[in-house]
């Protein structure tokens, strides 16, 4: 390192006359030159925080967590909190895993190219479709990218992409910010009882929907009884036909590909991840007539020149630092080490934990349901149909109230409107299923 860095970063190792010399090259007067920054969005004071050893930063950091409230959270709605062997903590944290970026020198990335080919294995197991990607950023950019997809393999006239009126807001709102900039519409389709409503579904289909898009399970646990009758009116009206899934729901449930999904998507990190509140995997699997047109990253393999099994990235001509504005998708980066994570607790978990996970979350879910339902002033579940995990509730005291209730004493729910409640039993020990249905049973009379 060289020179001072009062005002810079020991880890930068330019000195005041390297960059200088690297401004005046490029005819800048400073660096600040550099950036457009609108004046009224730019920072011209001092951020004022205080030089501190690592000791003391820590011990703050540690302040500021405690502040936190402990509770048990039975969120659910695509936050699940699945125990995370101590296996995939230690191996994904290796340096080599932690400070890989994207696999463009398949010399020296053999071993995470071959964890992500066995991760898109994965998936293309579960669904029974040909193609799967790596590096789809969540669930709701997954659900971006195929309708963008949609827009370029149909050969409908029309825009309409279809989507249930339940679907969750925060996937509403990225879907809309990708189709933002082409002809595409986002309409609703009804709902009824938790599922689709098929007839509601039909009426609204014309020769115009480029895609249709279901959830199973849906956003409310409940398990989608129309699939196969969706994926033929897609394909009567050549739509696209894009599920919604995670990888231990799909271990039990029938295939996507059997009842005609030609696209599924949905977040993979309800393995390998904790609940992380926003960040995720975006699963992203579909047909292999379609493998030219899939967004994001692909791990192939091939033969090197000694005839030994490699792996690499392939069909790169896709991607936007080869094609630019030609290219299939504008991501730029991935989910890669993620992704790993992920491929290591399937693993661990094996074919036969995984079905065995997805077993206990119908079971424990069911049983719960079973025995808030005796409570007085709550029905549950409120959908008659089997569930996945989660399940919605009925109360008849004021929904808020009851989930503030519940706060204090040390749970946290989704509440869904005046009176509706929603629960979720992933990652939660059977001894804090017991205590939740005592302290519901204390507030909901």
């Amino acid at each position: 390192m060289h020179g001072s860095h009062a005002t810079g970063s020991p880890y930068a190792p330019h000195t005041n006359e390297d960059r200088a010399a690297m401004l005046e090259a490029v005819g800048a007067g400073s660096v600040e030159d550099l950036f457009d920054i609108p004046a009224d969005v730019a920072f011209e004071d001092q951020f004022g925080i205080d030089a501190r050893t690592e000791r003391e930063t820590r011990r703050l950091v540690r302040s500021i967590l405690d502040r936190n409230d402990d509770v048990t959270e039975l969120l659910g709605r695509g936050h699940y909190g699945y125990y995370i062997p101590s296996l995939v903590d230690h191996l994904a944290d290796r340096s080599e895993f932690l400070t890989s970026y994207t696999q463009y020198q398949p010399e020296i990335s053999q071993g995470f190219l071959q964890a992500l080919f066995e991760y898109q294995s994965l998936l293309v197991e579960l669904t029974g479709l040909a193609i799967a990607n790596c590096s789809i950023y969540d669930a709701a950019t997954a659900l971006g990218e195929a309708a963008t997809l949609a827009d370029r393999v149909r050969d409908t006239t029309g825009h309409r992409v279809l989507v249930p009126e339940l679907l969750r807001a925060e996937r509403r709102s990225t879907l809309e910010n990708y189709v933002a900039g082409t002809d595409l519409v986002v309409e609703e389709y009804p709902i009824d009882d938790g599922n689709v409503d098929f007839a509601g579904l039909e009426a609204t289909v014309d020769e115009e929907v480029v895609m249709i898009y279901a959830e199973n399970p849906t956003v409310r646990g409940t398990i989608e009884e129309h699939l196969a009758a969706v994926g033929n009116l897609a394909d009567d009206n050549d739509a696209l036909y894009t599920l919604g899934s995670d990888p231990i729901a799909l271990s039990l449930l029938e295939r996507p590909v059997d009842i005609g999904a030609d696209v599924v998507v949905g977040d993979a990190s309800v393995l390998g991840l904790p609940t992380s509140y926003g960040m995720g995997l975006g699963l992203f699997a579909t047909r292999e007539e379609y493998l030219r047109q899939v967004p994001g990253r692909l791990v192939g393999v091939s033969e090197d020149a000694t005839d030994r099994r490699a792996f690499t990235l392939t069909l790169q001509t896709r991607e936007q630092h080869i094609r630019r504005e030609r290219a299939t998708s504008n991501i730029c980066t991935n989910q890669a080490w993620v992704a790993l994570r992920t491929a290591m607790h399937a693993a661990v978990l094996g074919s036969t934990g995984m079905v065995d996970l997805a077993k206990r979350d119908v079971i424990r879910a069911r049983d719960l349901a079973e025995r808030l339902d005796d409570i007085v002033g709550v029905k549950a579940p409120v959908h008659d149909r089997h569930h996945v995990r989660e399940f919605v509730a009925r109360v008849d005291q004021p929904a808020r109230a009851v989930a503030e209730d519940l706060e204090r004493l040390g749970f946290a729910v989704h509440v869904l409107g005046d009176h509706e409640i929603q629960l979720c039993i992933a990652g939660v020990s059977d001894d804090r299923i017991d205590r939740f249905v005592e302290a519901l049973e204390e507030v909901a009379r």
